[in-house]
């Protein structure tokens, strides 16, 4: 009788080790659905307030355009923050968001709001203007609008150098902008010319976005910045407030009882974008892929 003994202890850690296993299996399983069904939708909220951020240099539109039309497009969502740090940036890609902006406000249905953070000048603010409402802080530095076109010239350093560009060009504004000789005056006029019509676009976009007459943007248009302060009483803004003052405002207009629940998409950055996005940005660029030609730009610079 004592040798059966360990043979029941046996079996009983072996019902115990079994129970234990399936136990890790079942929660397992219902883990994995709940985060399916979370992940798709099920049992998410119907009152979301939608964030898209625009932060940094204004390089490309393609990434926010995607956003704005999805939050656009979604049931749940019942308004949208354009959250602007940004100096500015390239001319195509801020039309570009701008007229994402402007079609979401146009085709109604849901409000979209411009929540300016510690700069939102140049391009950031001519995509501000297309929204609905714009959000600044008494200090947010914006406005700077103007357009920009900048390009060096290096003809004296490659002459110390001793090197002789050769060009063949088929027409004599082809190399317009060379940095290895000077501008000749029908250039200048030429890259005036361009600069004066993209900067007429600018002023016709942003005072159609703020209902303003173009005169009135145009005697502000001439490339300063302003205090979040001074834009209110300009009426380039329309409210003070930080992020979560564009969220409450939201909130109210959609009917949403108590706190809406705030959707994201998290950035993905490579290892490039971030080294490029570091504090070494500007020089690395610049002495590795100098811009050697013209590029209009919506942005505040300070050289």
């Amino acid at each position: 009788m004592d040798f059966n003994k360990p043979q029941k202890s046996k079996r009983s850690f072996g019902r115990i080790f079994l129970f234990f296993i399936g136990g890790v299996f079942l929660l397992t399983v219902v883990t994995s659905v709940i985060s399916a069904l979370f992940s798709d939708g099920f049992m998410e909220s119907d009152n979301q307030i939608a964030i898209v951020e625009i932060q940094g240099m204004i390089s490309g539109s393609r990434e926010t355009v995607r956003q704005l039309r999805k939050f656009q497009h979604d049931p749940k969502v019942k308004g949208i923050i354009v959250r602007i740090d940004s100096p500015g940036g390239a001319v195509g890609p801020s039309q570009e968001i701008y007229n994402a902006v402007a079609r979401i406000r146009e085709e109604g249905g849901k409000k979209i709001v411009a929540s300016m953070g510690s700069v939102a000048a140049s391009g950031g603010y001519y995509i501000a203007s297309a929204a609905d409402t714009i959000f600044a802080n008494p200090g947010t530095l914006t406005g700077s609008i103007g357009v920009i076109m900048a390009f060096s010239n290096i003809q004296d350093l490659i002459e110390k150098i001793g090197i002789r560009p050769e060009v063949i060009k088929s027409g004599a504004f082809k190399d317009v902008g060379s940095p290895v000789r000077p501008i000749s005056s029908k250039e200048r006029k030429l890259l005036q010319n361009l600069v004066d019509d993209v900067y007429q676009q600018f002023v016709d976009d942003v005072a159609k976005g703020r209902n303003l007459p173009t005169e009135v943007v145009r005697r502000l248009a001439d490339g300063r910045v302003y205090t979040g302060r001074q834009a209110l009483a300009l009426k380039m803004v329309d409210r003070m407030g930080g992020l979560q003052d564009a969220i409450d405002l939201l909130a109210a207009q959609a009917g949403i009882a108590g706190s809406p629940k705030i959707v994201q998409e998290e950035e993905k950055v490579s290892l490039m974008d971030w080294l490029l996005r570091s504090s070494i940005r500007k020089n690395l660029t610049e002495t590795l892929s100098p811009h050697t030609y013209p590029s209009l730009q919506f942005l505040w610079t300070v050289q």
